[in-house]
């Protein structure tokens, strides 16, 4: 099953998500370089409206919210890559390699993704970091420890399909090795699986970092669209919605709109392949 994703995702909702993926990315990139005022930094006045010297205005400290946004987008996409990819290589290791292996190694893998579609990955990610409130690659860690069972189990029975499949019965027969049979046969079969799933964790992830710092239980001093909007609820008497509120929530909703656009896209397209 080798399905052409450029193809696949040049029409319909896919394209958009991919558009707006893009354009997220092209900010955080461009965050590295072109950053009109340092995020922590003091650039003006406070609550500064909208100008030329500052496209979305300053916060109650004078700290530029443009500069701050395309910070937050490096941390967005930054976590929901990070978390994806971890989920995916755990994913893949327990729940397609250890049902190649079979026996004990089998049983144990299930037993433990068993155990993680039982504990709710939004309450238990909320209490770790309330207790460790963690940095970026900390959070990373958080929830790609409970997001991939549920890419595990998908994964596993994917592979007892394979397992049985003409391929790998005949490479298995000629004497192929278990982790020769994973890394040829079966992972290249499991990728429309395995895109699908990391898409559908990274929007996950964008929705769960933005909602733990809005909570105020992550490090106060990683810049995220979640802070702003908890910061400038605050504020919203002053009429600062307009530039301090509204920004950071669009961000959020764009982003987690653009991943679940592709990953819709890509589910349909595995289902009608």
């Amino acid at each position: 099953m080798h399905i052409q994703y450029g193809k696949k995702l040049k029409s319909g909702p896919g394209r958009w998500g991919l558009l707006l993926l893009a354009f997220w990315a092209a900010v955080a990139l461009a965050g590295f370089f072109v950053t009109p005022y340092a995020p922590d930094a003091y650039a003006g006045k406070s609550f500064l409206p909208p100008s030329a010297a500052h496209w979305l205005g300053t916060n109650d400290v004078g700290q530029d919210l443009l500069s701050q946004l395309m910070a937050g987008a490096r941390t967005s996409l930054g976590v929901a890559i990070g978390a994806a990819l971890v989920s995916a290589l755990l994913g893949a290791l327990f729940g397609a390699g250890g049902t190649l292996v079979g026996c004990g190694v089998e049983r144990l893998t299930v037993r433990m993704m068993d155990v993680g579609l039982v504990i709710p990955p939004i309450l238990a990610a909320m209490l770790a970091a309330a207790y460790l409130r963690p940095g970026s690659f900390t959070l990373i860690g958080i929830l790609a420890f409970f997001f991939w069972p549920g890419t595990g189990r998908l994964l596993r029975s994917q592979t007892l399909l394979l397992r049985e499949s003409g391929p790998v019965t005949a490479a298995w027969t000629f004497g192929a090795g278990r982790w020769y049979l994973l890394r040829r046969h079966v992972l290249p079969d499991l990728a429309p699986v395995l895109s699908a799933a990391m898409i559908h964790d990274a929007r996950r992830a964008v929705f769960l970092e933005a909602g733990l710092a809005f909570l105020g239980i992550s490090d106060p001093t990683t810049k995220s669209w979640g802070r702003m909007i908890q910061q400038a609820l605050a504020f919203t008497y002053l009429d600062t919605w307009g530039w301090w509120l509204l920004p950071p929530g669009i961000a959020v909703s764009s982003l987690v709109l653009a991943f679940a656009l592709i990953g819709a896209e890509l589910e349909e397209t595995h289902a009608a392949d």
